[in-house]
């Protein structure tokens, strides 16, 4: 898919939906998105929507991972959408490989330490 909108985002749902086992229930939680809160997306049986509060970074850290995934392809020419993934991809890979650096950029002060951290 080239972009996401309510089709895209309905699609997505009614793919989780045919996951889910009998009588299982997924609950996806969502920032506030215009495709996420239109009231033309779909929610199939079984999947529920939670809504981040608004103006809430902590609780999607991710949301602060995201200009180091960047860095990979700013201000650079890709011949095609593939090329440009690949080099996404391989940023996500040595990220994965430095913990510390997302743990920088996502261990908010108040967040709970684990045994590990202290």
């Amino acid at each position: 898919m080239d972009g996401i909108d309510t089709e895209v985002m309905g699609w997505v749902l009614r793919e989780l939906r045919a996951w889910l086992g009998e009588g299982e229930e997924a609950w996806v939680v969502l920032d506030r998105a215009g495709w996420h809160v239109s009231g033309r997306v779909e929610v199939p049986e079984g999947v529920r929507l939670v809504f981040l509060p608004p103006y809430s970074p902590e609780l999607q850290p991710v949301e602060r991972v995201w200009p180091l995934v960047n860095e990979a392809v700013a201000n650079r020419y890709f011949r095609d959408l593939e090329e440009m993934m690949e080099a996404v991809a391989e940023r996500c890979r040595v990220l994965a490989q430095d913990p510390e650096t997302l743990r920088r950029h996502t261990l908010f002060h108040w967040w709970p330490r684990t045994k590990e951290l202290a």
